[in-house]
């Protein structure tokens, strides 16, 4: 599998996993929303600025990242490692932003409790049919 592929079976999922770094080093992972964009090596999710992760990629920017897709006979996953940037800034927020959003920030677009996380993403490793493929995103 190389780049190309990789980014394309990322956007095909419904569903990522994060993971960040608690203060007691302990690694947490979370279900999230499909990325709302992906650009180069760059993805992005929505969250609650007032959200654990925010305070934990504050502190950590370290951060992996893995979709799955599961069918009758086949397992496909993705496990991404990189680094997390917290976005406040209005025009990433804007250009992130999807109508329904509304649901989640009562206030808008310019909802303090909305930021951006975009993930820088560096070393992806691919498994699929008990084989596993590493693959540079830089």
């Amino acid at each position: 599998m190389d780049k190309n592929q990789i980014y394309q079976f990322i956007s095909e999922q419904k569903t990522a996993f994060i993971a960040s770094v608690n203060d007691q080093g302990f690694p947490v992972i979370r279900a999230m929303l499909a990325p709302r964009k992906i650009e180069g090596n760059e993805i992005y999710f929505t969250t609650n600025t007032s959200s654990n992760k925010i305070k934990q990629f504050t502190a950590n920017n370290k951060a992996c990242v893995y979709f799955y897709k599961r069918s009758k006979f086949k397992y496909q996953g993705v496990s991404i490692i990189g680094e997390m940037e917290i976005c406040t800034d209005q025009s990433t927020k804007d250009l992130i932003w999807r109508s329904g959003d509304q649901m989640f920030y009562k206030q808008g677009v310019t909802d303090p409790d909305y930021c951006v996380l975009k993930f820088k993403c560096k070393v992806a490793e691919y498994y699929c049919d008990f084989k596993t493929e590493k693959i540079e995103l830089l």
